[in-house]
């Protein structure tokens, strides 16, 4: 074991981490209008004065794993209108493709308990231009790229600073601070870094009135918090040290009187507008930091050290600088552990910054339903048709726990569909994290007494593709892989949990009884001609072939559980061959449902499509080449005859119904004959279905590009689907890159983009289907190239395409930088990377959220090298 790993067993190391989120305000949770009108209840503007009932944010920042002690910086240009503490972004009416931060930083490296942690932030030395990113932005239609900071031209003279902020632990709560302002500009430069401590407000809202405090002794500042005993915050160069509280500026805000001496925004007060009385001048607060003002010269870097610690260290700096080599030095080992398989030192680049950016979106979440609901006892009622609106239904929630999140300003909420896919990265380098956020969602306080997982904050009803027991059991085998050992308690109790689950998809999701389902939005926001998630007209309903996919696929995950337990455990045989069943139910409903007996599946064109049913009991065929069609290929399973024969019970079973229900065996591909080495394969798609969905996944004039599977068919470019309801037309058109639909709100698109988490499993299917159909069974690729090969070697070749993503070409471009000169070819730009929510679909550039190291971080299990199963 590497010293890392060996800190892995023990959970204290993970007691204070980068939990402090990047945005905080604009989220549901903060927000108590009568309306839902989040973005606009608290905005970026109030957030400086507003005391947060919920979480706290800050630029590259940590806290404790209950975040009642935070830690985060803060800059002053000495141009800008307000002090830097938050990252600034666009709310979703202000931005053409929705919210959008409009920032420069990146995560640059972590190890899995944190003892040592880096980023970037990049900060002009002009006056950051609010307005300016503003008003270019509203100007800008759907049909327009985003103007995005770096377009403003404000870093081409190298006129800024880069920002690193690293925290390496001496201990489980010994934390070394390292804050280096390099110059890049060819002129000296002076800023004000304020490294900054507060408290989360827990003591305003009417249940606790125990309230912390800070306070100076010798130049340092003095933590006192009945829960983190003998802290202290040590400066190396003593400076000024600034007091005010953390609560609400209800006078700014409000125009009302303030409860308390200072406020929230008393350090920018003081910096910005010189007022002296926004700060306390008795040295104590609840909110404190070091006012230092550098000057850095042209190409140097100023270093400002702290240590934040409750060893009544007498020199804190002595070691400070050993502390800090020897931790760089282990996270070194334990990535070179890790990329033991890597050779390509731009690939380990790659794999280790997407495992930061997964590292450093792990964020203290906390919502309380029935507070939220209510309101708190000190604070005034909120308007009662909230008691009736958002997540009204979900009374039994109430979060307050470490949670991976998809983006750490974009999306600061967790999602139901989006960790599973983290956990397949975590389990690479903290297989224990991985399992117990995904146990995390089906506890009681999470999952709704119904069995339906909670979605995410703006609808925690909302219906997500059910890949949990895929993830579940894939961080299984990964563990197993690792460890060598079967978890079998975590697959159990996993398991009992989705039975409540997949029964709520059933009795739900299911509305004709007919297994296909009508799964509404299904996260894959505008790739139907309608709005999936709201009700059509003339009670109409949509037929999904991805939802009933994605039940097919879940039905087997469960089945493949069962099998595994049953191994250790023979009662669970019953229960697998439920799921057997279960299975081939959907696969006979979307084999042979409709009034042409083809179900979702059409013979003209060989695809899939979703079905528009109508109250007459017609149905049309919504022939949009989507990934919709793409995603029965999900549905497959292979079990080996040793698993049959250490099951018997359950082969017997199968045997019988196979025998007694043959309308049923016949529809799925081939149970009933071995293939190589005696494997049995189940999947809705017998071979030539197979060959035929990837004879156009694979067809670079419709679904492939130079950087893996597009979502939407390049055919739909020059022949857009249209569909005729009255007086309204709906059209569907290849569109790569942002979206041109305010679907949802406009800011992720389906039609044209490549996304990961498709792309990934994708890969995984085709390896499913060679570990049954083996060599022999070659298809053409690139389709019409004339060459083939085998499902293994075309799901390396897709791997290959999607890594180009963020490698470097032989120009030595990276395709996600897009044509950028700055990001591709400055050396203080070129191998920092950002991992985008998804990817133009001709050109690899990286799209929506800048920050989705979330499902983008599969690219770090996509980067290990493929063998042979």
């Amino acid at each position: 074991m590497t010293t890392e790993q060996q800190r892995l067993q023990d959970t204290a190391w993970k007691k204070w981490g980068p939990y402090l989120t990047d945005r905080q305000w604009a989220t549901v949770r903060e927000d108590y209008s009568a309306d839902g009108d989040a973005w606009n209840y608290l905005t970026h503007e109030m957030a400086r004065s507003k005391a947060f009932r919920w979480g706290e944010e800050g630029i590259g920042g940590i806290c404790d794993d209950k975040q009642l002690l935070c830690f985060a910086i803060a800059l002053w240009n000495k141009k800008d209108p307000i002090l830097k503490e938050r990252y600034f972004g666009l709310t979703n009416a202000e931005g053409n493709h929705g919210e959008d931060v409009k920032e420069l930083y990146y995560y640059l490296d972590s190890t899995p308990a944190h003892s040592y942690m880096k980023m970037l932030y990049k900060y002009p030395h002009q006056e950051f231009p609010y307005q300016w990113l503003r008003d270019e932005n509203k100007k800008r239609t759907r049909l327009d790229p985003e103007f995005e900071l770096i377009d403003t031209g404000i870093f081409n003279d190298d006129n800024y600073f880069d920002v690193f902020v690293e925290y390496a632990k001496a201990d489980e709560n010994d934390m070394l601070i390292k804050i280096s302002i390099a110059n890049r500009s060819k002129e000296d430069a002076s800023l004000k870094v304020l490294p900054t401590l507060w408290f989360r407000n827990t003591w305003a809202w009417g249940y606790d009135d125990y309230k912390p405090g800070f306070s100076e002794k010798d130049g340092n500042i003095i933590i006192n918090h009945r829960d983190l005993q003998n802290f202290v915050l040590h400066t190396e160069n003593k400076t000024q040290l600034l007091f005010c509280e953390n609560e609400t500026n209800n006078k700014i805000l409000y125009n009302s009187d303030n409860k308390s001496r200072s406020c929230k925004d008393g350090f920018n007060e003081f910096i910005i507008h010189n007022d002296n009385g926004a700060i306390n001048e008795d040295s104590t607060g609840t909110k404190a930091a070091a006012n230092y003002d550098i000057t850095v010269k042209t190409n140097e870097t100023v270093v400002i050290k702290l240590r934040l610690e409750n060893n009544d260290h007498q020199n804190p700096f002595a070691d400070f600088d050993k502390i800090f080599d020897l931790r760089v030095k282990e996270a070194d080992e334990f990535y070179q552990y890790i990329q033991t398989n890597i050779s390509n030192d731009d690939e380990k680049l790659v794999q280790r910054q997407a495992f930061a950016g997964m590292l450093w979106s792990k964020q203290f979440y906390y919502y309380d339903i029935p507070q939220w609901l209510n309101g708190d006892p000190s604070q005034p009622a909120p308007p009662e048709e909230r008691k009736q609106g958002r997540n009204h239904l979900w009374p039994q929630l109430n979060n307050a726990d470490i949670v991976s999140m998809p983006d750490t300003w974009e999306y600061p909420w967790y999602a139901a569909w989006d960790l599973g896919f983290h956990c397949i990265a975590f389990s690479l380098i903290d297989v224990a994290f991985a399992k117990k956020q995904l146990k995390l969602l089906t506890k009681d306080w999470y999952m709704h007494p119904s069995g339906q997982l909670p979605a995410y904050e703006w609808d925690l009803g909302d219906a997500n593709p059910p890949v949990h027991a895929w993830a579940a059991f894939r961080v299984f085998k990964i563990d197993e892989k690792i460890s060598g050992k079967k978890d079998f308690p975590f697959l159990e109790s996993i398991f009992h949990k989705l039975l409540l689950n997949f029964s709520w998809w059933v009795n739900r999701k299911d509305a004709q009884g007919n297994n296909i389902f009508e799964g509404g939005f299904l996260g894959l926001d505008n790739v139907g001609v309608f709005d999936r998630n709201a009700p059509l007209a003339y009670n109409s309903f949509i037929e999904q072939s991805d939802g009933t996919s994605w039940m097919a696929m879940y039905a087997l995950n469960m089945m493949r559980i069962a099998l595994e337990l049953a191994m250790n455990n023979p009662v669970y045989e019953d229960m697998a061959t439920k799921f057997f069943e279960h299975f081939l139910y959907i696969a006979n409903a979307m084999a042979s449902l409709g009034d042409d007996n083809q179900g979702l599946w059409d013979e003209e064109d060989q695809f899939y499509y979703d079905v528009l049913k109508m109250p007459n009991d017609g149905s049309i065929k919504l022939k949009v080449r989507s990934i919709v069609g793409v995603i029965p290929l999900f549905a497959v399973e292979v079990i080996d005859h040793e698993t049959l024969n250490a099951l018997p019970k359950f082969a017997e079973r199968l045997r019988w119904f196979l025998a007694n229900r043959p309308d049923l065996s016949m529809l799925v591909s081939h149970w009933d004959v071995a293939g190589a080495e005696e494997q049995h394969l189940l999947s809705v798609l017998r071979g030539h279905r197979v060959k035929k969905i990837l004879q156009r996944m694979l067809d670079e004039n419709e679904f492939l590009s130079n950087f893996g599977v597009r979502s939407l068919s390049k055919y739909h470019d020059g022949n857009p689907y249209t569909f005729y309801a009255g007086d309204k037309t709906f059209t569907v058109k290849y569109t790569p890159g942002e979206s041109d639909s305010g679907m949802f709100g406009g800011n992720s698109n389906w039609r044209g983009p490549l996304w990961m988490p498709m792309n990934f499993l994708i890969i995984e299917s085709l390896q499913r289907f060679h570990y049954y159909y083996g060599d022999d069974f070659k298809v053409e690729y690139p389709t019409n190239s004339g060459k083939f090969l085998s499902l293994f070697e075309i799901s390396v070749a897709l791997t290959n395409r999607i890594k180009q993503l963020f490698l470097r070409d032989e120009n030595g471009s990276r395709a996600v930088f897009g044509e950028n000169d700055k990001l591709q070819h400055d050396a203080n730009f070129n191998n920092y990377i950002l991992f985008h929510e998804y990817f133009h679909g001709d050109t690899g550039k990286g799209l929506g959220a800048s920050h989705q190291t979330g499902w983008t971080g599969l690219i770090a299990k996509l980067l290990e090298p493929k063998k042979m199963s």
